[in-house]
């Protein structure tokens, strides 16, 4: 029986070298929990023995349970980069389509050939899909799929409107409209420029040139040329009127470069004597294609008009300020970047300057995380740890989500080591207690 006893304590004790070994070989792995080997006591009993005699039979392995302790986090410059603070897992799948999830709180991801998130092996990041606002559409594992980085930002949006806000200055000399030149800065008074964006996203340079009237107080003439081609309001009529109180047109007549002439019309912008604007809020003008002002070709849309709207412009008696000038196209953006919130929200950025939510990454918790199947570096799902109940970061019980960070190991080194060497000191005592045995047996077999 002392033979038994002994080789059961052998085993545990190899069984906590191994479990030790196998904590300090992970030191460093990412997102790694470690294990602790737990033993029972062996004591066999029966109806005919005598339980105050009874010694025991040694020693069990009863489990080797993994502690979930929270791990130190260790930040990195890849937005990729995922480490959960507090209670939860990733949830991955080897393939686009699996429903097969295996949970796990090593955040290394990256992209792969045809831009999904994925982790070392290949196993794809799971998310929630979002709506446009970035809301969750749902919170449900059956609905979670990959999360695919696009290359763009989709269609690009010709330019419809331009909002302009500036002051004009009262002093400035009043100058001849007749003799307006965009190529002369000497017939004007002052200019703005613009990108705009045509319907295939293709950047355009608009300009508006401001001109003061001779002979006039409160009114200002502006025009405007896209890419140096002269563009006409709508209202080709527009007038403004003198100190005597008549009245001028705006258009003037130009030569082109083949010799032919052509008539360009402005709009007028009117204020009061207190500087403030009196005139209309927006301008339309005409379609930009060959029936048009000729600035677009074919193959984009000649019916796109840009109206020129005005943000509260003011003539006081100071210099030209220009206080807000924005359009509202946007060119084909290509990624620049990605941001990971807290909660789990993934947004692309884009070169055009907008963001677009892609995806919620999902997080899975459990009633019984030691319950849980270890695979490799990842768990599954059993029935010891119960079903997986899903949710977003930083809700409920969930833990928060840090982009650009990773998860240490949880293990103590220092306690590792102290533990190899108890470990080492009781294998050894067992050995001992084996030999001693074997000593016994071996006098008692000696006997004459």
């Amino acid at each position: 029986m002392s033979f038994n006893v002994a080789l059961s304590g052998i085993a545990a004790a190899q069984t906590d070298l191994d479990t030790t070994s196998n904590n300090i070989a992970n030191v460093n792995t990412v997102g790694f929990k470690e294990s602790r080997a737990e033993f029972d006591s062996v004591y066999a009993n029966s109806l005919f023995s005598n339980s105050a005699t009874k010694v025991g039979d040694g020693t069990s392995v009863a489990a080797v349970a993994q502690q979930f302790h929270q791990g130190s986090l260790k930040f990195t410059d890849n937005p990729l980069d995922l480490a959960i603070t507090g209670s939860g897992f990733f949830a991955t799948a080897s393939g686009i389509d699996d429903k097969d999830l295996s949970y796990t709180r090593a955040g290394t991801f990256k992209l792969n050939d045809e831009n999904f998130i994925v982790d070392n092996s290949g196993n794809y990041l799971q998310a929630f899909p979002v709506n446009e606002d970035g809301t969750s559409a749902s919170v449900s594992l059956s609905t979670t799929q990959p999360i695919q980085l696009p290359e763009t930002a989709g269609t690009p949006e010709a330019t419809s409107t331009v909002e302009i806000g500036l002051n004009l200055p009262a002093g400035d000399d009043g100058l001849d409209t007749s003799a307006f030149n965009p190529n002369d800065p000497d017939t004007y008074n002052n200019a703005t420029s613009v990108t705009i964006y045509d319907s295939l996203g293709e950047a355009r340079t608009m300009n508006t040139y401001y001109v003061k009237p001779e002979d006039t107080s409160g009114q200002w003439v502006a025009y405007m040329t896209i890419d140096d081609i002269p563009v006409n309001p709508v209202d080709t009529g527009a007038t403004y009127t003198k100190s005597d109180g008549t009245t001028e047109t705006t258009a003037y007549t130009f030569t082109n470069d083949d010799g032919t002439t052509s008539t360009q019309s402005g709009v007028v912008l009117s204020f009061d004597s207190s500087g403030g604007y009196t005139g209309a809020d927006s301008f339309p003008f005409e379609e930009l294609g060959q029936t048009g002002a000729g600035v677009l070709k074919e193959g984009t849309d000649g019916t796109q008009q840009i109206t020129l709207a005005f943000d509260d412009p003011t003539q006081y008696a100071s210099s030209f300020e220009v206080t807000s000038l924005d359009q509202d196209g946007l060119t084909v953006g290509r990624l620049t970047g990605v941001e990971i919130g807290n909660d789990g929200l993934v947004k692309a950025s884009y070169s055009n300057g907008t963001s677009e939510p892609l995806a919620r990454v999902a997080m899975v918790r459990f009633s019984n995380e030691q319950g849980l199947a270890q695979t490799g570096s990842s768990w599954s799902a059993s029935q010891s740890s119960g079903d997986p109940i899903a949710g977003e970061g930083g809700e409920g019980s969930f833990g928060l989500i840090n982009s650009a960070a990773l998860e240490q190991s949880n293990v103590d080194l220092t306690t590792e080591l102290v533990d190899l060497i108890s470990a080492q000191r009781n294998f050894q005592a067992n050995s001992r207690s084996l030999e001693i045995s074997n000593e016994l047996q071996q006098t008692i077999l000696q006997i004459r």
